[in-house]
């Protein structure tokens, strides 16, 4: 014989409604606040990238000479763009739904995936100006325009601070999706409850 659990009283329901209620409303709260996070970090990058030219007895460099940097400047930006749009979208109130988590999903993935493109190819460009290329005959350039060195380091790293929180948003979206989802009875186990019921 089973056991049925017996009903909450009234009181007791409006109590464990209004603490999900809470719950469900802090986490909206903190999503919001994680997804505007890069947009510092971003506008942070952008800022000291586009500041980053320097003019000396040896020449002069700037970010819009590397075609790394140009791609890195418009990632940072459109990276900015989505986090502040996200924010608003995750900020209003409103039931989940599918369309809404697969969205948010996506768009999340492509975001996270477009910043660490950035990030990877401007470190790269970094790492070559520090250590050079002596079998393509690229010379380390850092002694010659370390201020430039220096700027288009703090940019690449406050570029990986960015993409740890959208690698960070990519996994909460992505369970919030996959969480709605049940797992699929296998054939077998569903043999067994059938001949266990005849």
């Amino acid at each position: 014989m089973m056991k049925t659990a017996a009903p909450l009283p009234v009181s007791k329901q409006e109590e464990e409604a209004d603490a999900i209620e809470s719950c469900v409303s802090a986490i909206r709260i903190a999503e919001t606040l994680l997804r505007v996070v890069p947009m510092g970090f971003c506008l942070a990058a952008l800022i000291i990238t586009l500041k980053n030219s320097v003019d000396n007895d040896f020449g002069s460099i700037s970010y819009s000479d590397l075609g790394s940097f140009k791609y890195l400047v418009y990632m940072n930006g459109l990276c900015a763009g989505y986090s502040i749009f996200s924010a608003f979208y995750t900020a209003i109130p409103r039931p989940l739904s599918m369309s809404r988590a697969w969205t948010l999903f996506f768009l999340d993935q492509v975001v996270t995936y477009a910043i660490l493109a950035a990030g990877a190819a401007a470190a790269e460009i970094v790492y070559l100006a520090y250590e050079g290329d002596e079998q393509v005959t690229w010379s380390r350039v850092c002694g010659l325009f370390g201020g430039f060195c220096r700027k288009a380091t703090a940019s690449v790293g406050i570029t990986f601070g960015a993409v740890a929180c959208y690698v960070l948003l990519s996994l909460i979206s992505s369970y919030r999706l996959f969480s709605a989802y049940h797992a699929p009875v296998s054939t077998f186990a569903a043999a067994v409850e059938d001949n266990e019921a005849n």
